[in-house]
């Protein structure tokens, strides 16, 4: 039963088509890192002010580690930021078929950091870059949030804010037991040598600290993938480490198909959350 549950990674909501308004400028597939499938687009809004320097956001898309494409999150993780003055960064990056965990923990790390570097080029503030990401995303925007220098997955990046959609915040949880869920097995599968370390060193939720950058968790509270606790947890871990957490629970949500006034008002209160920490 539990693997049936990996046919409901992507939801319907997320995969409307890239339609980039007339109002906005796009650099396609740039090179942030050295492997094919490290690419990223830049978006960048062309109305209002364009001498100042802007707000951004590193995009991550979910499908589990095995699927799901970049375009596929324009409509619903990029746009809504475009829409406030942001700069967009939306990336690719190795999914389980290219390489297996934490590849893809690495790839994220060297965008944010790739960003970070050319903030200059697209009048970027380093000080107001944010991460965000759906499921799989979200799990890897936290690690972009959360990773110090000791797990030794490459540079430790530096943000200001992580908006994290219903992502996994411990991994070990999925790989076994009434919550394991096919993808999870297959970007760490039973082969990897030092499977239980490598798992806990990919989770987020093992590098919960005081010095962790401010982390808003939307999580739907009847989601049939990621459960609601992983969004809980986090949450109560931070908040007990002395960092800056918070939870907005989707009453009778699912893994993401919320219902289009919903995300009206998840983004509110995203904005919201950022205008308090002077992101916005």
């Amino acid at each position: 039963m539990v693997h049936r549950l990996s046919l409901v990674l992507f939801p319907a909501l997320l995969f409307a088509q890239t339609k980039v308004p007339d109002w906005v400028s796009v650099e396609s597939n740039i090179p942030y890192g050295t492997h094919k499938e490290t690419v990223l687009d830049v978006y960048q809004p062309t109305r209002g002010p364009q001498t100042q320097k802007r707000p951004a956001v590193l995009v991550i898309h979910g499908g589990g580690w095995v699927g799901g494409k970049k375009e596929n999150v324009f409509e619903a993780l990029c746009k809504p930021y475009l829409e406030k003055g942001f700069v967009v960064a939306n990336i690719e990056y190795r999914l389980a078929s290219a390489a297996l965990a934490p590849a893809a923990v690495e790839d994220v790390l060297v965008a944010a950091n790739w960003l970070r570097k050319n903030a200059d080029k697209y009048r970027i503030d380093r000080k107001k870059i944010v991460v965000t990401g759906d499921s799989a995303g979200g799990h890897l925007a936290l690690m972009v949030g959360l990773t110090p220098k000791k797990a030794k997955f490459g540079p430790p990046a530096k943000v200001a804010a992580v908006i994290n959609f219903y992502g996994i915040t411990d991994v070990q949880d999925q790989l076994e037991g009434e919550n394991m869920r096919d993808y999870a097995v297959r970007w760490v599968p039973v082969s990897v040598p030092d499977r239980q370390e490598l798992s806990r060193k990919v989770s987020p939720i093992a590098w919960v600290r005081k010095s962790a950058p401010p982390v808003l968790t939307i999580h739907g509270d009847a989601d049939p993938v990621v459960p609601y606790e992983h969004g809980v947890d986090i949450t109560k871990e931070l908040r007990n480490a002395g960092s800056d957490a918070e939870l907005l629970p989707i009453h009778q949500g699912g893994h993401g198909n919320f219902a289009a006034e919903q995300f009206t008002s998840i983004y509110a209160q995203i904005f919201s959350f950022l205008e308090r920490r002077k992101i916005l």
